[in-house]
């Protein structure tokens, strides 16, 4: 009879040791923002949608295919495509150099379910909505349309949507993109005055 009394802790006993050794988590605005969209958003239909955007952008892999189809397709411009493929893939590159430099970790907090796996648990910036915004800026030029309207937003939300990123991360993500996506414009207008 002693020994069941000494064999596990009460629950509630557990919960004190436990709060007493980790600090709990503050919950900031931006877990609050995540526990929002996941609330109002985070339905079988979208989350499924969500998943195959997470799957389509993992290491900029559907934004570089594309590129390769551009350059494939698009013979006259093909030094083009290739230029903004490559932007495409500096412009991860350089997510994830962030990424390594911050180490903000991914949201953690119980309120907040993760729905989608991730490569690292690394969050600053969102690598995803680097390259989506690079990708929608660059190759929207090469076919004459306003692509970043039409697939960047639904891009930053998929990630909160899946609980995998803050909107700073995100947000921080697009940025980085915008600005790649602006060197690799610059690089290839200076290119073509010379030529």
């Amino acid at each position: 009879m002693d020994a069941e009394l000494t064999t596990a802790p009460a629950a509630d006993e557990t919960e004190l040791e436990d709060s007493r050794r980790q600090p709990p988590r503050e919950v900031t605005p931006e877990t609050v923002a995540v526990r929002g969209v996941q609330e109002v958003l985070a339905k079988q239909p979208v989350v499924t949608v969500a998943r195959g955007m997470s799957k389509f952008g993992d290491h900029a892999i559907g934004w570089l295919a594309l590129g390769a189809l551009g350059a494939l397709f698009d013979r006259g411009r093909r030094a083009e495509w290739v230029a903004s493929a490559a932007g495409v893939a500096a412009a991860h590159g350089a997510s994830i150099a962030v990424k390594r430099a911050v180490r903000r970790s991914r949201p953690g907090d119980p309120g907040v379910r993760v729905l989608v796996s991730t490569p690292s648990r690394l969050s600053f910036p969102s690598s995803h909505a680097t390259s989506t915004t690079t990708a929608a800026a660059l190759y929207g030029r090469l076919l004459g349309r306003r692509l970043s309207p039409v697939l960047v937003p639904p891009m930053l939300v998929s990630r909160l949507v899946l609980g995998v990123h803050y909107p700073s991360d995100v947000a921080a993500g697009s940025t980085l993109g915008g600005v790649v996506a602006w060197g690799v414009r610059r690089h290839l207008e200076r290119r073509r005055n010379r030529g």
